[in-house]
């Protein structure tokens, strides 16, 4: 097993708070184990050109409280094609850089997969994405923060319903996954929440609202993850509109839940994964997820990442149906 000296820290895909916390771990870890580390500037277009600096302790001073990604983060047609992850393989070649640590979720992890297979470069993933729709960890970075986010605003929209009797409806990020719509919609005291993982008609949610208002209800909320097969916020409340007469108000929170200082959960688990992802390359493990389950620490096959699906908490829809009724 080669000796692992110099390895390299790479943001990549949406970004989610906590990222720089996480920086901050790998790259003190690395210190601390006697690696020389670099910080992949702008994601896997960054890395595919080159743009590699090198990082010290004093580099990722004073970052942890901060939202984003110092290291910036970019979407690359290139890397898409395997000319492109050639030219991301040769520039770590030519850095002797001898693994690398790619922190993001599913579209990052697929693209850390193919420059494992296709070219042998040691990876391990860190999931960090507001929707913590990964396979194989419990919770991902940016999530906590994310959902304390859309909460304070759903909480504001939510006296603005009641001083107007009016019905909101509330966008909330989650192209494929309900995570954010569901926790944020119980906490939020939603009547409704829509999610891809589950089936609501538009007959179903006409035949709610009438049933809100004959039972007294003068406002109400409806939160929809954008994914969600009815449509987004804005087609909804046209349809209901349109087929029901039912006024609403449309609220689309969009990016504002990916901002913001990360909060204590966040920060700590950052810490931890990054923390472990630097122990995983000096072990010798690579094309794997440092992932966080039942309270330890686990390490899932990048592939499984997204081969298998991560469910919504049954016991959670079921409580979310009893308390909105």
């Amino acid at each position: 097993m080669k000796t692992v000296n110099k390895i390299a820290v790479i943001t990549s895909g949406g970004d989610a708070p906590g990222m720089n916390a996480c920086i901050r771990s790998v790259v003190r870890t690395a210190i601390n184990e006697g690696l020389t580390i670099f910080g992949i500037s702008g994601g896997y277009k960054g890395l595919v050109e080159g743009e590699l600096i090198p990082l010290s302790r004093r580099s990722v001073s004073n970052i942890i409280q901060k939202g984003g990604t110092f290291l910036k983060t970019s979407r690359s047609e290139s890397f898409y094609h395997k000319s492109g992850r050639r030219r991301a393989a040769d520039t770590l070649k030519e850095w002797d850089i001898d693994g690398t640590i790619v922190i993001g979720g599913d579209g990052s992890f697929h693209g850390a997969h193919a420059i494992s297979v296709e070219f042998g470069v040691k990876v391990i993933g860190i999931p960090a994405t507001i929707d913590n729709d990964i396979y194989g960890t419990d919770i991902t970075i940016g999530y906590d923060t994310a959902i304390g986010t859309a909460l304070d605003l759903i909480d504001k929209i939510r006296d603005t319903a009641a001083s107007h009797d009016r019905l909101f409806i509330v966008e909330v990020m989650g192209r494929q996954s309900g995570f954010i719509a569901l926790e944020v919609g119980i906490c939020g005291g939603a009547e409704e929440i829509l999610v891809p993982e589950t089936k609501v008609t538009m007959e179903d949610l006409g035949k709610m609202v009438k049933t809100w208002s004959r039972a007294g209800k003068t406002s109400s909320l409806v939160v929809v993850a954008e994914g969600d097969e009815l449509g987004n916020a804005h087609s909804i409340a046209q349809a209901m509109k349109e087929k029901y007469n039912i006024d609403s108000h449309v609220c689309v929170l969009g990016h504002t839940q990916r901002g913001g200082s990360p909060t204590a959960t966040d920060r700590l688990l950052a810490s931890r994964l990054g923390y472990y992802a630097v122990i995983a390359l000096k072990d010798g493990k690579s094309d794997i997820m440092v992932g966080w389950q039942n309270n330890s620490i686990t390490y899932i096959p990048l592939l499984e990442t997204w081969e298998k699906k991560k469910p919504l908490d049954a016991e959670l829809m079921k409580i979310y149906r009893i308390l909105s009724t």
